[in-house]
């Protein structure tokens, strides 16, 4: 989790993209890895247990479906739940799983108050910030459009990075890239009729939302890139502040549940242990054994799962223009990803 970012659930939202890098969110519930930070692939030999026994299609499509999946299970958390106790069971379960694998692996956490400090802003920016965001607009908007809107991370980052980072400079493809994305934005919700149908406090929280993942990616390329410490380790530990955060702050806003239903119960815990904390370790592996732009193509997979999961399990309704412009986005933001090869603007 350097700021170059790197893969995973927590952390990746940890690590930064360069100009325009896929997202994630995630998100994602956690946002998948940008592709040009990510790390290359290692030996089969060296990779996990888990890694030599799952063929990494099998690995591709469980990311995909966990995190397309990540929009419903807020959903669900919602019957039951306020938007801050999804997230703080999100946190929680998501830094126990990575936090296990920490102390498996023995890794050692960072070290130096100003890293923390740095991991302290990342973990407002890059967790406890968005996923209340995205908990909070699935109140009043479906999940699947949540999912979509997640989509425009990749249009943010590169617009965040020609002001935060100064060494990239995205070319006339790239710029069209996020003119044709936002293009997509304002046809998944049906601007040309007033976008009726959309709750536009829900929906600007969603963006919002992707937003964030974009500015934090741009403040971890900054300040964390060179921390020494492994991306495990600065993954666990920016997942563990955030649920602090949330800690803090949920109990200052919320009361406490009058029951637990299971079925929100499990949304939560599936968000959190499998959507943010067991999606990074996932990814991680599939990253060293195949490459980032493996490893980030995860992104595109998301509003469809997302999608398909919203219509057919939650019976969300689907007009012709969200599809379409969810295509859209992904064409956008497969644009914002390519650099000339002649290096040419």
């Amino acid at each position: 989790m350097t700021t170059s970012a790197r893969p995973g659930a927590a952390a990746d939202l940890s690590a930064a993209p360069s100009a325009g890098s896929p997202a994630a969110p995630s998100a994602a519930p956690l946002v998948p890895v940008p592709a040009a930070a990510l790390p290359e692939p290692v030996p089969a030999a060296r990779l996990p247990r888990l890694g030599r026994l799952l063929d990494w299609r099998v690995r591709f499509t469980a990311l995909g479906l966990v995190w397309g999946f990540s929009f419903l299970f807020m959903k669900v958390g919602n019957e039951a739940f306020a938007p801050l106790q999804v997230t703080l069971g999100r946190l929680v379960f998501g830094a126990a799983v990575l936090a296990v694998a920490v102390a498996v692996k023995r890794e050692r956490l960072p070290r130096g108050a100003r890293t923390w400090l740095h991991l302290f802003v990342a973990a407002i920016l890059l967790n406890s910030l968005p996923f209340t965001l995205f908990a909070t607009a699935e109140q009043s908007i479906p999940s699947m459009l949540a999912g979509i809107c997640n989509a425009a991370t990749p249009l943010f980052s590169m617009l965040v990075s020609l002001v935060a980072l100064s060494e990239d400079r995205p070319s006339r493809q790239r710029f069209a890239g996020v003119g044709l994305g936002f293009a997509g934005v304002l046809t998944v919700l049906g601007a040309w009729q007033g976008f009726s149908g959309q709750d536009p406090k829900g929906t600007l929280m969603a963006l919002t939302a992707a937003l964030c993942y974009a500015v934090g990616w741009a403040y971890v390329r900054r300040t964390l890139s060179t921390t020494g410490s492994s991306h495990l380790a600065m993954s666990a530990s920016q997942l563990a502040l955030a649920a602090l955060q949330l800690l803090v702050i949920t109990p200052l806003f919320t009361s406490m549940p009058s029951s637990f239903p299971v079925r929100p119960v499990l949304a939560v815990l599936a968000l959190g242990a499998l959507g943010t904390g067991a999606a990074f370790l996932v990814q991680y592996g599939l990253v060293a054994e195949k490459g980032p732009t493996i490893g980030s193509m995860v992104t595109y997979l998301i509003p469809i799962v997302a999608t398909a999961a919203g219509v057919l399990l939650l019976g969300e309704s689907l007009s012709w223009n969200e599809p379409v412009g969810a295509v859209v986005i992904l064409v956008g933001a497969a644009l914002t990803q390519r650099r000339p090869r002649d290096g040419r603007a």
